[in-house]
């Protein structure tokens, strides 16, 4: 259900229209100010000005935060299939572990007969 929602941004007040939680909007809204209301403070340039450089900013921040999802989830792929390997070299242990204890109880057990 779209829901309208007006939000002040850098003095402004903008009437927006969405389908999301509103508490949502107002907080991305809010730090939409906080971002544009320092860039002006920051730079003394105009609105528009500022908010080129605040969508330059926020842009930055996502697209690096892209970056390095992308990164731990290769990290996460090649521990898993590190995990993977171990969890294989632990299964081939505990049968080789097997394999040479019954053998052990094999021998043991034709060494008892010879005595």
């Amino acid at each position: 259900m779209k829901e309208k929602i007006t939000v002040n941004i850098a003095g402004s007040a903008y009437t927006l229209v969405t389908t999301d939680d509103p508490a949502h909007v107002e907080q991305v809204a809010a730090q939409v100010d906080q971002m544009m209301t320092s860039v002006i403070q920051q730079t003394r340039v105009s609105a528009l000005d500022a908010a080129v450089l605040t969508a330059i900013n926020a842009v930055d921040s996502a697209v690096r935060e892209q970056q390095t999802s992308q990164t731990l989830r290769e990290q996460m792929k090649d521990n898993l299939e590190e995990n993977r390997k171990l969890r294989q070299e632990l299964a081939d242990a505990r049968r080789e572990l097997t394999r040479l204890k019954k053998n052990a109880r094999n021998a043991g057990g034709n060494g008892s007969e010879s005595r």
